[in-house]
């Protein structure tokens, strides 16, 4: 286990899921209306929804912070893992690595979705 008192165990998970909050965030102003049009909920509040979009740039930069933490944890710096704990294998580094980037290209696709909800409204 890691055992150093500054550095939480869960790191690359509070990465993940920062970096999915603020994509949310960035793609509210779309993404919501977006879903509920599609499940037949209208009306005239919806386009109040919006109002996310001035803090937009703020929630993409913030993702993006998230995803190179993200990347610079499982690529760049070294493990602290001894050898025997479950971090130390190569499976769970590969696991963590494909979830990375899975994850990342649902993010980007969030972020994206503002410039191609057009195409989907035809």
């Amino acid at each position: 286990m890691n055992t150093d008192p500054e550095t939480p165990v869960n790191t690359p998970s509070w990465l993940g899921i920062g970096a999915l909050l603020a994509a949310l965030g960035a793609s509210a102003c779309c993404v919501g209306p977006f879903l509920l049009l599609s499940l037949g909920i209208g009306g005239a509040w919806i386009s109040t929804l919006t109002a996310m979009e001035p803090a937009r740039p703020f929630f993409i930069i913030l993702t993006l912070i998230f995803i190179g933490l993200g990347y610079r944890k499982l690529y760049l710096t070294p493990d602290r893992c001894a050898v025997g704990e479950i971090c130390a294998t190569s499976d769970n580094q590969q696991r963590q690595r494909l979830l990375f980037w899975l994850g990342s290209a649902f993010i980007l696709s969030l972020l994206a979705f503002p410039w191609l909800a057009p195409f989907f409204m035809a």
